[in-house]
């Protein structure tokens, strides 16, 4: 956390919240005391950014004394004071990683330079050094900080916030603060008060009667401020001995309010684990320190950690998972006049997304491009984003990456998308099946990790790769797919010509036109798969929705937005997923509550992307229908009891506006078969994004809870206007925690929001 902080990733005897004068205005993140690394960054030095070939400009770059914001000078005389925070980072990236590096600098500059990628829609940094040990340290520091950073539990994050909004509103910076800056503190951590109220609040702690608070005083602000009263209700109905939780205490505490199956060793392991006191935990005592801390860290989260790992059985067929998968994965707007990029694969890759779309075209100069046909997006090299899926495919996952072609191109550039392929990717490119023989099903997630599959139109069987007398030269063969009829730009659908050396890399993933669930029964073998419009898909699920199911039981699926979704929305991925479909693929480019589900649903499972389905859409004896609720083994009511009872430190919507203080209300919905879908709300409360307080109580009745995903919304209440997100987190029903948990909060792009909760019960009863 802070220097002198005590940290409760380190358990050092004194107790997490105790706060010194040293740790509000001299910070150090914890375990970096000392360190080079950041002894470099807060002297920092001089880098040239770098925006086109001729714009280069010498810049002095340094980190801030709250080890939290990155400082540069500008010559702008509008600009004088330029920053961003640690927090504004997604990644930093040796070498010309970035498409600006690329293209305006040389080869040869390669170990100079390195570009700060940001969350959101911020246009990354590109930066070069004087040397290449200069631009490793950079980058080794900052990534030693970011990682500081995010490893910090939940506790930590929200005194590490307060403290850096303290800091802000010391203006004078005079480590003190007056009345008027106290002030300027509580609308600066989303509070209204009354001016009595703040004076109240000031007297109290100014015991000196100086006029401004500082050292213990400051202490004694920040445990007035920061005192949890739902937590003292919980703590002390439990806390039988002594005052203090003993191991029994605890035990009865988890046996009957979190519902765990416990034992004396789990409350023991606990004490070890969270307890802040030593003497406590010598004695096997829990006092309200270490309760509050294993409240938040993972044990006491809404999600199982149980299921935060790679949990389920990754032997199954590829056909038995649901697939995370992206749409126009290479636009980063919208899809008429949208930039294409190679970062737009990287972003999808790096939040575990396992299929992949590449639009590709004939290239002026030869080479083949992606981009979205006949629009104003911009283009990319085919080669280029290989190369980018090559490097970043399997950073987060190790499990298989599809590659699905949408193929526009003439015979010859797509020799060269092969060619680009297998020299690019090499042994990853799955280029014939595994074994010896011809397969009858798909292999597991498991077999094909690192693996890349592509996905596209194939001129024969399988099959004959394994039959030497069908086996036909490359110079008689017809280029001609018989069943490759493309429907380009709303004109007639027409043949195209197909490369044999594409041809040759579909394996598991051929391609072919759906003519109904009967045909695809009886004709099409297991690797034949059809893509569906949005449309398509959704009249199917309604009319058809047991067939889909079996269907999805033998092959896989692809569905994919309509084209009249020119700004890159998304449709409810869903009733999809109800009818096993595997590949229902969004647009990650969008920040949507589609794409909040999208999270949600592949939360669980180590976020690897594949998630396997309930047995009941695998199994070919199920008979289930989402949309009727006739008995089987995927009916099993339960009531799901949700009290919110309080949110912490959410944040301001409007920054620019010093007294816009949010009016924030929480929305919980269900997500699942159409009888589970569900939504209910709390009141709103005025002017309080601190520790606002609800304890209000709903329940939901569930019918199918495998296929059911929950979603918690705070938005800023506006009468006048649509409400304003807030924050969301989602997850499915099976993996959430009972009793009393703590639900972090996400960005409406799904970026964690470091000091921002909910703090819940949650309680899920089997009916009679």
């Amino acid at each position: 956390l802070l220097k002198n902080l005590r940290s409760s990733v380190k358990f050092k005897k004194k107790k997490s919240c105790d706060l010194t004068h040293d740790a509000l205005f001299c910070p150090t993140p914890t375990g970096l005391e000392g360190d080079e690394d950041l002894e470099f960054l807060l002297t920092g030095g001089e880098l040239v950014k770098i925006r086109s070939r001729t714009w280069k400009k010498n810049r002095f770059y340094k980190l801030q004394e709250d080890c939290k914001t990155l400082w540069h000078e500008s010559k702008k005389t509008f600009m004088r004071d330029q920053t961003f925070t640690i927090d504004d980072i997604e990644s930093v990236r040796k070498g010309r990683q970035s498409e600006g590096l690329k293209k305006h600098t040389d080869p040869n500059m390669e170990e100079l330079c390195f570009s700060i990628f940001f969350k959101g829609r911020k246009k990354n940094l590109d930066l070069m050094a004087a040397s290449g040990d200069e631009a490793s340290r950079w980058v080794r520091a900052l990534e030693k900080i970011i990682n500081n950073m995010r490893n910090l539990n939940r506790q930590q994050k929200r005194e590490h916030w307060i403290i850096n909004c303290m800091r802000k509103a010391d203006k004078n910076a005079d480590n003190q603060m007056n009345l008027k800056e106290l002030k300027h503190f509580l609308r600066q951590i989303n509070v209204e008060v009354d001016d009595t109220y703040a004076e109240e609040i000031f007297k109290k702690c100014d015991t000196s009667n100086s006029g401004s608070l500082e050292g213990a005083e400051i202490k004694h602000f920040y445990d007035l401020l920061t005192h949890r009263e739902e937590i003292d209700v919980i703590y002390k109905q439990y806390a039988l001995a002594e005052g203090q939780m003993s191991a029994r205490d605890l035990l009865n505490f988890l046996l009957n309010e979190q519902r765990e199956e416990a034992t004396p060793e789990d409350a023991y392991t606990l004490i070890e684990k969270y307890e802040v006191d030593e003497i406590a935990k010598q004695k096997k005592q829990m006092t309200k320190d270490g309760f509050l801390m294993y409240l938040h860290h993972d044990d006491g989260s809404i999600l199982n950690p149980a299921h935060k790992p790679v949990y389920q059985d990754m032997s199954q067929p590829l056909n038995h998972y649901y697939i995370s998968s992206s749409h126009n994965t290479y636009l980063m707007e919208d899809q008429v006049k949208g930039p294409s990029s190679t970062e737009a694969y990287i972003r999808a890759l790096m939040k575990s997304c396992r299929c992949v779309e590449l639009d590709c075209w004939d290239g002026d100069s030869g080479e083949p491009v992606i981009y979205h046909g006949y629009t104003m997006t911009s283009k990319v090299r085919f080669k280029d984003v290989i190369q980018a899926i090559k490097e970043y495919a399997f950073k987060t996952s190790d499990y298989p990456v599809i590659l699905s072609l949408e193929n526009h191109c003439s015979v010859e550039q797509q020799k060269l998308m092969a060619h680009h392929m297998i020299s690019i990717l090499g042994d990853a490119l799955l280029t014939r099946p595994l074994g010896n023989t011809m397969p009858t099903n798909f292999p597991s997630p498991e077999e094909l990790k690192g693996k890349f599959i592509i996905k596209g139109k194939r001129l024969n069987k399988l099959n004959a790769i394994f039959s030497n007398n069908s086996i036909i030269d490359e110079d008689t063969v017809s280029e001609e797919d018989e069943a490759a009829d493309v429907k380009e730009n709303g004109q007639k659908k027409t043949k195209m010509k197909l490369a044999k050396q594409l041809s040759d890399i579909v394996i598991y993933c051929k391609s072919v036109h759906f003519h109904g669930f009967e045909h695809a029964r009886d004709n099409q073998d297991f690797y034949e798969m059809s893509s569906f419009k949005e449309s398509k898909a959704f009249s199917l699920a309604d009319t058809s929705a047991t067939a889909f199911i079996h269907h999805n039981m033998d092959k896989l699926s692809r569905i994919y937005p309509a084209g009249s979704r020119t700004n890159s929305s998304n449709y409810n991925p869903v009733p999809m997923w109800n009818v096993g479909c595997q590949i229902v693929a969004l647009n990650f480019q969008t920040p949507s509550k589609e794409m909040h589900l999208n999270q949600g649903r592949f939360l669980p499972n180590g976020f690897c992307g594949y998630v396997l389905k309930p047995e009941f859409q695998r199994s070919p004896s199920s008979q289930f229908d989402p949309g009727s609720l006739i008995k089987g083994p995927w009916l099993k009511r339960q009531t799901f009891h949700v009290m919110v009872i309080s949110a912490q430190q959410l944040p301001k919507l409007n920054k620019d506006k010093a007294k816009s203080i949010v009016d924030p209300l929480v929305r919980v919905e269900i997500h699942g078969v159409p009888a589970d879908n569900a939504s209910k709300e709390t009141h709103y409360i005025d002017n309080n994004g601190f520790n606002p307080m609800w304890n209000e109580n709903f329940s939901f009745n569930i019918y199918v809870p495998e296929l059911a995903l929950v979603r918690f919304v705070v938005e800023d209440y506006d009468s006048t206007s649509q409400n304003d997100l807030i924050g969301q987190y989602c997850l499915p029903l099976t993996s959430v925690q009972k009793g009393y948990r703590h639900v972090p909060l996400l960005t409406k792009r799904g970026d964690v929001i470091c000091s921002a909760g909910l703090f819940v019960h949650l309680m899920l009863i089997d009916a009679e």
